[in-house]
C-alpha cells in the first residue's frame, strides 16, 4: 500500500514538473515570437514597444500585430491539441484529428462561397481588383466558414446517430461529407474570376496575420468551454480510453459522451479554422506526444497537450517570419513540414506496429 502510494505521488511530481517545464517553455517561445518579424525590428526596439516606447509605427506592429498573432498561435494551437485529444479517444482511434469529422472541408467550402460569391463575383469574366477589395469582409468570410463547418458536424452526428455512434461510422462518414465538401468547392473555384479563385486559395493558408484581438477573444472563449469540459469530464474519458464496454461498466453514457465531446471538439475546431484557415497535423501529433510523456489520464494530458499544441504553432509561426526573406510563409504548410515526418513514424514506426498489429 506504502509502495503504492509513492508511486502515485512520485507521478504526481513528475507530471507537475512536466506541466511547469512546458509552460515556462511557451512563455519563453512567445515572447521569441513577438520578437520574430519582416520589420528588423531588434529586441531592444521591440521591448520598448511593447510598454509604449519608440516610435509610433513599432508600438503599432508589436500591439496591433504581434500580439495578436502570438495569443491567436497560443489559443489555436492548444485548441486543435485539445480537439485531437478527445477525437481520439471518444473514437478509440490513434489516428484521429479535426480532421475527421470533415469540419475543415466544410470550412473551405464556407469561405470560398463568402468570397468567391459575394467578393470576387460568381460566374463573372472581368477581374476588377478593387471591386473585390471593396467587397471583401473578412469577418463575413470566417462566419461563414464557421456556419458551414458547424452545418457539416451536426449531418455527421446526425448520420452517425443512424447507427449508434459507433467510431468506425462516425469516421467513415466523415470522410464522405468531407469528400462533398471538396467537390463542391472544386465546382465554386472552376467558375470563380482570377481574383475570386485567387483569393480564396489564398485563405486556405493557415495564416496567423489575420489574428485580431477580438478573434482571438472569440477563440478563447470556445477553447476555454472545451477546456472545462475535458476537466469536468475528464474520468468519463478515461473510461472510453479503455474501449465502450469498459466505460458502460463504469457507469458512462458513452453515445451521449461521444455526441457532446465530438460537438465540442468540431466546434473548437470550426472557430479556429474560420479565423485562421487551415491548420494541419497540429491535432494528431501533440496528443500522441503529450500521452508519450504523461499517459492517457485526461486530468493530466489534456493541459500538456494544449501546452505542446501552442508551443508548436508558436515555433511554426516564428519559423514562418523568420524563413520568408521579408513575407511571412503559410504557417499551415509549415506545420504540415514539422508535422508529416511524426505522422509517418507513428504509421511505420514502433508506435504503429503497436496501434496497427
Amino acid at each position: 500500500m506504502d509502495i503504492g502510494t509513492d508511486t502515485a505521488k512520485k507521478r504526481k511530481r513528475r507530471c507537475a514538473v512536466i506541466i511547469a517545464v512546458m509552460a515556462a517553455v511557451t512563455v519563453l517561445i512567445a515572447f521569441a515570437c513577438l520578437f520574430a518579424g519582416s520589420s528588423n525590428m531588434t529586441v531592444k526596439e521591440s521591448l520598448g514597444a511593447l510598454f509604449g516606447q519608440g516610435t509610433a509605427a513599432g508600438i503599432r506592429i508589436i500591439r496591433n500585430i504581434r500580439i495578436p498573432r502570438v495569443l491567436a498561435a497560443l489559443i489555436a494551437g492548444a485548441g486543435l491539441s485539445l480537439s485531437g485529444l478527445i477525437m481520439q479517444t471518444v473514437l478509440n482511434n490513434p489516428m484521429a484529428s479535426p480532421s475527421t469529422l470533415g469540419v475543415s472541408n466544410a470550412a473551405v467550402f464556407g469561405a470560398n462561397l463568402s468570397i468567391i460569391l459575394f467578393a470576387g463575383g460568381f460566374l463573372s469574366t472581368g477581374n476588377n481588383l478593387q471591386g473585390y477589395m471593396a467587397g471583401a469582409n473578412p469577418f463575413s468570410t470566417s462566419l461563414t466558414a464557421f456556419v458551414f463547418s458547424s452545418l457539416s458536424v451536426l449531418l455527421i452526428l446526425g448520420l452517425s446517430k443512424l447507427r449508434s455512434f459507433r467510431p468506425g461510422v462516425v469516421v467513415l462518414a466523415g470522410i464522405g461529407v468531407g469528400a462533398v465538401w471538396t467537390a463542391l468547392t472544386t465546382l465554386l473555384q472552376f467558375y470563380a474570376t482570377d481574383v475570386g479563385l485567387s483569393a480564396a486559395v489564398i485563405w486556405t493558408f493557415g495564416d496567423l496575420g489575420r489574428a485580431t484581438y477580438r478573434t482571438d477573444a472569440v477563440m478563447g472563449a470556445v477553447v476555454a468551454a472545451g477546456l472545462v469540459f475535458s476537466l469536468v469530464c475528464g474520468w468519463r474519458l478515461n473510461a472510453m480510453s479503455g474501449g465502450d464496454e469498459t466505460a458502460k461498466s463504469l457507469g458512462v453514457n458513452v453515445d451521449r459522451l461521444r455526441f457532446i465531446a465530438l460537438l465540442i471538439s468540431s466546434i473548437m475546431t470550426a472557430v479556429c479554422v474560420s479565423f485562421l484557415g487551415i491548420i494541419g497535423f497540429v491535432g494528431i501529433i501533440c496528443p500522441h506526444i503529450a500521452k508519450k510523456l504523461v499517459g492517457s489520464d485526461h486530468r493530466v494530458s489534456v493541459p500538456v497537450s494544449m501546452l505542446t499544441g501552442s508551443m508548436l504553432l508558436l515555433l511554426a509561426d516564428t519559423l514562418s517570419r523568420s524563413l520568408g526573406s521579408g513575407t511571412a510563409l503559410p504557417v499551415g504548410a509549415v506545420t504540415s513540414l514539422l508535422g508529416a515526418p511524426f505522422f509517418m513514424f507513428i504509421l511505420l514506426g514502433r508506435f504503429g506496429k503497436e496501434e496497427y498489429r
